[in-house]
């Protein structure tokens, strides 16, 4: 189950076929070469003291190779958030972790703007100082039959940690989130049961490492079948990634919802016609850009759902075997009930309720906090922190983050289900998010936030008519952008600061 053992096996195999193809610095390597680099990397890791080694490198082979050398070298990548605030969250990971050692790169710094904090070690300089008798060293290391090789190299036990991931931070700060071998292990082979793939598909591997879903889906999932992945480290680059797409002949895409609308809107005819798996995670997918990825491409694009503490596969729709609107089945080895949100018990099938799952994808919970840790994890089960609901034939339904519903009036009110509602009614290129202020009279009331002026009495006539009036926003504020997360997802915590100071402007408290 060790995933650093399971890659030499791999690596092995299939030795001179390519695995990562960089479209961002040109590089292209084997499954041999891979395997070199990592040993080489491996015993550079092991000079630094620490146990956990900070990873800040955006998708490439650099950030492939690097997370393997950790790991091959008996230590523990701490994986870094470099799309938003890189230095504090570098100097957050080291103080919550204990650590110092941060791999990164010059080149990510100086684009990004990142001051350099104490302890960071750029991934140029150390294959500066890759020696001659360093590369000898590992290559001839890397021709040892494959028993022989792994007992040479680090062996760990299942539930020793295999990544560090923290939390999005979209409504607390982030989580320091444990990961084991075991956890990744079992996730990916049930994920592979769920999906039909092989070594002949082509990974188009665009999620940062630091999300889960990439480091998982991108990473792990295709190296463990020996897949070709093609990397390319800035997935906002709309107009760049369908050209990569179309020239190197993939077949498997998997993104956010954002960023695959992103492609939708700059891609060509023809820039998807190799691809015969397209999934979206990490939020909801709207129906409008399912149908338009289908109409422009015949691509159809399929909903999964997970979290980081579950590694992340939940459940996913896969060819063959999807119903639009869900997030699909759960996969083999993972369990999920429905539960009452109040008493926990367990709901029939058809009612709505709290996500909890269970199974041997579920983390061993998060980095010294026991407190939030049996919060959120009780006899195995795991508090998604999800509404949703499976039905009748085993799909799973997502309706929104239960700190995502608000208490009006004695009624529990789903905000997702406003800002869905409010998204049919607005234009393509505006922007929404609906948030809970104070209210004096009902506690609570809904504020949606929009990026462009809008007509608001015609957009409250056409809300009446799909609402309840306990749903309906009692008003409307417009930000020239909403705050985002790097996965493209809403930072709802600073977007409901952002708003309240707007309505204190407005109301002349501020």
């Amino acid at each position: 189950m060790m995933l650093h053992r399971e890659f030499i096996k791999v690596a092995k195999k299939f030795g001179p076929k390519m695995a990562i193809i960089d479209r961002s610095t040109g590089k292209k390597v084997t499954y041999s070469k891979a395997l070199i680099a990592s040993l080489i990397l491996a015993r550079k890791m092991k000079g630094f003291k620490d146990g956990f080694i900070g990873v800040m490198i955006p998708s490439s082979a650099g950030s492939y190779l690097t997370v393997l050398g950790v790991l091959l070298a008996g230590k523990v990548p701490v994986m870094i958030n470099y799309s938003t605030g890189a230095a504090d969250n570098s100097e957050y990971a080291q103080k919550k972790c204990g650590f110092k050692t941060i791999i990164t790169s010059r080149a990510l710094l100086e684009k990004i703007g990142c001051r350099l904090v104490p302890g960071m070690v750029f991934i140029e300089d150390i294959m500066e100082r890759v020696s001659v008798n360093d590369k000898l060293t590992a290559a001839m290391r890397s021709k040892l039959p494959t028993p022989v090789l792994l007992k040479t190299i680090h062996q760990g036990e299942p539930d020793d940690n295999a990544v560090i991931l923290f939390t999005s931070g979209s409504e607390k700060d982030p989580k320091a989130v444990q990961l084991t071998h075991r956890n990744l292990y079992t996730n990916i082979q049930a994920s592979l049961k769920r999906l039909n793939v092989s070594e002949n598909d082509i990974m188009m591997g665009i999620l940062p490492l630091f999300h889960v879903f990439g480091h998982n889906t991108n990473f792990w999932l295709p190296l463990f079948v020996g897949m070709t992945i093609v990397t390319y480290a800035n997935p906002i680059e709309y107009s760049v990634i369908p050209n990569i797409v179309r020239e190197e002949k993939a077949t498997i895409l998997i993104a956010t919802p954002v960023f695959f609308m992103g492609y939708l809107r700059k891609s060509r005819d023809g820039d998807f016609s190799t691809v015969r798996i397209a999934i979206a995670g990490a939020d909801k997918l709207p129906e409008s850009l399912r149908l338009g990825f289908l109409e422009k491409h015949g691509v159809e694009v399929l909903e999964g759902y997970g979290a980081t503490e579950t590694s992340p596969v939940v459940s996913v729709n896969v060819p063959g075997e999807t119903k639009p609107g869900s997030i699909g089945r759960p996969l083999p080895n993972v369990q999920v009930k429905i539960a009452h949100i109040e008493t926990g018990v367990e709901l029939p099938r058809g009612e709505e309720g709290k996500i909890m799952v269970k199974g041997e994808s579920v983390m061993k919970g998060y980095f010294d906090d026991i407190e939030e840790t049996s919060l959120r994890i009780k006899d195995g089960w795991y508090d998604t922190g999800d509404m949703g609901m499976l039905d009748s034939e085993g799909f799973l339904w997502h309706r929104g983050r239960l700190k995502r519903f608000v208490k009006i009036g004695g009624e529990m009110v789903s905000l997702v289900k406003v800002e869905s509602e409010l998204m049919k009614l607005l234009g393509e290129n505006v922007d929404c998010c609906v948030i809970e202020v104070p209210d004096s009279v009902k506690g609570a009331k809904i504020v949606a936030a929009v990026t462009q002026e809008i007509d608001e009495k015609k957009i409250f006539k056409k809300l009446k008519t799909v609402l309840p009036n306990i749903a309906m926003p009692k008003e409307f504020v417009v930000l020239e952008e909403l705050p985002k997360m790097g996965s493209g997802k809403v930072d709802f915590r600073s977007a409901q600061e952002v708003v309240r100071r707007e309505l204190r402007k407005q109301n002349g408290t501020d």
